[in-house]
């Protein structure tokens, strides 16, 4: 098992900032990747962005380039979403997540089998 926690949303304003983190712990050692997912109220859970956990290979939603930034640090275990320029339809719960298959970097939630609780980012405008 693979234990996963969110931290870092919260409220802020359009073309602000915020910085997720979520802390792995457990059978880590299993982890290929770990991505960042979020799921908007009556809309389908939608992949953010994914990092390698051995190369750092970093695929990216298109609707996110150039705005938001996924990392890792592999001292504590953990991975980053830097979110700049938000923006109101980023509005959603965001939740982390690991992958233990082959695929180097899966976009898909179904290639998840670690998630987070989530944590709630909300943009005004």
């Amino acid at each position: 098992q693979i234990q996963l926690t969110e931290s870092g949303g919260g409220l802020v304003q359009a073309g602000g900032s915020l910085r997720l983190s979520c802390a792995a712990s457990g059978r880590t050692f299993r982890r290929v990747a770990m991505g960042w997912f979020r799921q908007a109220p009556g809309k389908e859970r939608e992949f953010v962005a994914t990092i390698n956990w051995s190369d750092g290979r970093i695929v990216s939603a298109d609707s996110v380039k150039g705005r938001f930034t996924i990392s890792k640090n592999n001292a504590e275990d953990t991975v980053h979403l830097q979110m700049n320029s938000l923006k109101p339809e980023d509005t959603a719960v965001y939740y982390c997540a690991a992958s233990i298959i082959l695929s180097a970097l899966p976009t898909n939630k179904y290639q998840y089998s670690y998630w987070g609780q989530g944590t709630q980012v909300t943009v005004s405008s």
